[in-house]
């Protein structure tokens, strides 16, 4: 592990997600330890997507922006909100140059899927009717997103294609939850890794599932058709259960002619890019929004 990291790691809590309520407040105390993000050159305003119910969306707005993306927080499909993700979400507008549209989809085990995805879905068809108003071409909008938010967007970009929904420039996956079964090398290795580990995962998607069948549009990695997909970044931690699959995914893009760029992260753990003094978290930060801001614009 990367020796920055690896002294912060007694500080992360041992969330195992048997009790969403109490993991939430732990979330959220964890993200209101970030340092704020610098918001001086966004315009930041809470929005509310018409849909039932109703989808609130915080829209992060550069002064000049060059394409807009809808963002999806990470956090097990069980925790997260506008707050936990603000300062991802920020430095990402800020960093990048595009509309953040960060989305409060809905949270399992009350709202299982596919309650988040067409909350994701809702917020993606109005950033694609409200371009104009953002200031975006329409022809400039990608999805992406961290953790569970990753393998939405991924579910997104899938259920888009299939839909004849809004057309995608890319997408962004950043160490994303893809595959509810578990199979791969890390996956069933990685049973005591920092923050997220086996046991995590698999409440994770029992929460998400719930009684439902998983399908590709619940975990991406079970579509047997990849192809016309949008090009695609995939960054995935070397510590990490989701690690493997990420890889897989990647590969299985280029394969069926999609453009792909592949970042494994050496010596990182799933969620470590939150321990901003790290010179590789801020390297993974910065790469982030580089890599928004050329999939928006090349």
């Amino acid at each position: 592990m990367d020796p920055e990291l690896e002294a912060f790691v007694p500080l992360f809590p041992r969330a195992d997600l048997t009790d969403p309520a109490a993991e939430r407040r732990n979330f959220a105390e964890l993200a209101a330890r970030l340092p704020p993000p610098d918001v001086e050159k966004l315009d930041v305003e809470d929005r509310t997507v018409p849909a039932e119910p109703e989808v609130p969306v915080r829209v992060y707005r550069p002064h000049e922006p060059c394409g807009a993306v809808v963002w999806l927080h990470g956090g097990g499909f069980v925790m997260g909100d506008l707050e936990t993700e603000h300062p991802w979400a920020a430095r990402i507008a800020d960093a990048s140059g595009a509309v953040v549209l960060s989305v409060a989809y809905r949270l399992a085990p009350e709202n299982p899927f596919p309650a988040a995805l067409d909350d994701a879905y809702a917020a993606l068809s109005w950033t694609a009717r409200h371009a104009a108003e953002l200031g975006v071409a329409p022809e400039r909008i990608a999805v992406g997103g961290h953790s569970a938010g990753g393998g939405l967007a991924a579910a997104l970009a899938l259920r888009a294609r299939d839909s004849g929904g809004p057309p995608l420039r890319f997408q962004l996956l950043n160490q994303p939850g893809l595959d509810d079964r578990q199979e791969s090398w890390s996956a069933r290795h990685f049973t005591e890794t920092p923050w997220m580990n086996r046991s995590k995962v698999a409440a994770s998607w029992r929460h998400y599932l719930g009684s439902a069948a998983a399908t590709p549009y619940a975990a991406p990695a079970r579509a047997a058709d990849l192809s016309g997909l949008p090009p695609a970044y995939v960054a995935a931690a070397e510590l990490c259960p989701n690690r493997d699959e990420d890889i897989t995914y990647a590969q299985r893009l280029l394969e069926a002619g999609v453009s792909v760029e592949l970042h494994q992260w050496a010596g990182t753990f799933h969620g470590s890019q939150a321990i901003l003094s790290a010179e590789v978290s801020q390297r993974q930060i910065a790469e982030l929004a580089a890599v928004l801001r050329r999939g928006l614009t090349g």
